[in-house]
């Protein structure tokens, strides 16, 4: 009778009391209030971006100078799209990231509930659930907030921009879309992430719940096969985008299914790449027993490093991939318009630059709330190691300088993959769809984009990881010695 109440996700007859908090208590676990705070930022991530774009067209639309450039027009109309797609595939992989870690802490319980009779498709639904309940209040959140700052935001752009009467009306039913795909993409990112719940087996339960080390995670060719195949792909589709932006700005269209194809290729292969990375740029902060310690950590558990750096690698490639593209089409059209930008232009681009990069840089707010929160469940999950490894005699203050450390190495990794990345995409995303405009005031069309890297976006990049490593290892070096070392070895 419990084994079928298991198995239906549901509690005994004897607990039907408890029934109404038991089915939203898991809401109480650590990762769960961070992945609806993911969500909600995704959500209004959505819901401003829709309108901010949606606004700016409005705009480029009723000016004289402007309103009949067809490209423009284009333009505007294909970012809204394709960046709120990419803060959706930012939330979608940070929350999988999310549950994934969560999943790890729990196959113990998981397994024991295997071993009275619950199926592991049964726990696997359970946990999709979850993602779903997770998904719909951060998304309602969201599109509460986000409606309320694209009201404020629109009326602070009339009264800056003097363009008052623009006809532009922010509540429109497209803003539902965002909220309604946060939903859709959180629970996906749910049900991925839980897929190794059907690995887990009824004898787990008699052990512990360690995550995979970097040998057997490494070892799975039809894995690694996979990412390749992806990576290659979308290296085609980018250069197909490329030279299709010499004659049309709809080459950023195969750029852009390149770009997410290869990055998610990146993804995939990032538990056998990204150890070794942070293994070798430990190897630079000295051969102490606590450097050594958090060096060895990255391949000690592969898949919880990997699943850190990853997230912050999208944000900083999010970001700097946006400062090339934005800077480089300012150099195109400053080209184009013999050398220097009518002054009404280069307000509305340069309004435009600094409003978009505010809004990208969303999704790394979103990268980066994902770090905190797996760094912070990773502590908790390994209490009884840092239990273990005070009972040895490292101090509290070295165990304190190992987890500042990790963070660190997660940090500089993604920063250093984010950076080379971002260029390569933002040049990437600029020539495709900005190749078809003259280089110069009456040239032919058709050529090739120089990047253009914007340094101070580069340095306050650099100046925000640095704030990042300190803000992210608060909560985790706090919890990581608030436990005596015999409560923490007693853990369960």
């Amino acid at each position: 009778m419990i084994a079928a109440a298991l198995d239906r996700g549901v509690a005994p007859r004897s607990s039907a009391r408890a029934r109404p908090s038991a089915h939203l208590g898991f809401l109480r676990e650590r990762g769960m209030g961070a992945s609806i705070l993911v969500s909600a930022l995704s959500a209004a991530f959505g819901v401003t971006l829709v309108t901010t774009t949606g606004y700016i067209g409005s705009i480029l639309q009723n000016d004289p100078y402007l309103g009949e450039s067809d490209t423009l027009a284009v333009v505007v109309a294909v970012l809204s799209i394709l960046l709120t797609a990419v803060a959706m595939y930012v939330a979608a992989i940070v929350t999988a990231n999310t549950f994934s870690t969560i999943v790890a802490g729990r196959i113990r319980r998981i397994a024991l509930l295997r071993l009275i009779g619950a199926s592991a498709r049964s726990q696997r639904t359970e946990i999709g659930r979850q993602g779903l309940v997770i998904g719909a209040l951060g998304a309602l959140a969201g599109l509460a907030a986000g409606v309320a700052l694209s009201y404020a935001g629109v009326a602070l752009g009339d009264r800056l921009l003097g363009v008052a009467g623009n006809g532009y009306v922010v509540a429109q039913p497209v803003l539902a879309f965002p909220a309604a795909i946060v939903v859709l993409t959180t629970w996906a990112a749910a049900w991925a992430g839980s897929r190794r719940v059907l690995a887990v087996t009824p004898l787990q339960a008699l052990g512990g719940s360690e995550e995979r080390g970097h040998d057997v995670v490494s070892a799975r060719p039809a894995r690694n096969a996979l990412a390749l195949v992806l990576f290659a792909v979308g290296a085609v589709l980018l250069a197909v985008g490329v030279v299709a932006g010499l004659a049309t700005p709809l080459g950023i269209l195969p750029a852009f299914a390149g770009g997410l194809l290869s990055f998610t290729g990146l993804v995939s292969g990032a538990t056998t790449i990204m150890p070794p990375v942070l293994r070798a740029i430990g190897r630079c902060f000295g051969r102490s027993a606590t450097a050594t310690l958090a060096a060895e950590n990255a391949l000690r558990h592969p898949e919880r490093s990997s699943r850190m750096s990853i997230g912050v690698v999208m944000g900083v490639t999010l970001v700097t991939m946006f400062a090339v593209a934005t800077e480089t089409a300012k150099a195109v059209f400053t080209a184009n318009a013999g050398g220097e930008l009518p002054r009404e232009l280069a307000t509305v681009l340069d309004t435009f630059s600094y409003v978009m990069m505010g809004l990208v840089a969303v999704s790394a707010v979103i990268a980066a709330v994902g770090l905190v929160n797996l760094l912070t469940i990773g502590v908790v999950q390994r209490r009884r190691e840092l239990g273990l490894l005070r009972a040895l005699g490292l101090s509290s203050r070295q165990v304190r300088g190992m987890v500042l450390l990790e963070a660190t190495h997660v940090t500089l990794a993604s920063l250093v993959a984010g950076l080379v990345l971002g260029i390569a995409y933002g040049w990437a995303g600029a020539q495709s769809l900005l190749g078809s405009v003259p280089a110069a005031a009456e040239g032919p069309a058709g050529s090739l984009v120089s990047p253009a890297v914007p340094w101070g976006p580069v340095v306050a990049i650099v100046l925000a990881m640095a704030v990042l490593t300190i803000v992210a290892a608060v909560t985790p070096t706090r919890l990581a010695t608030s436990v005596a070392p015999v409560e923490a070895l007693a853990a369960d």
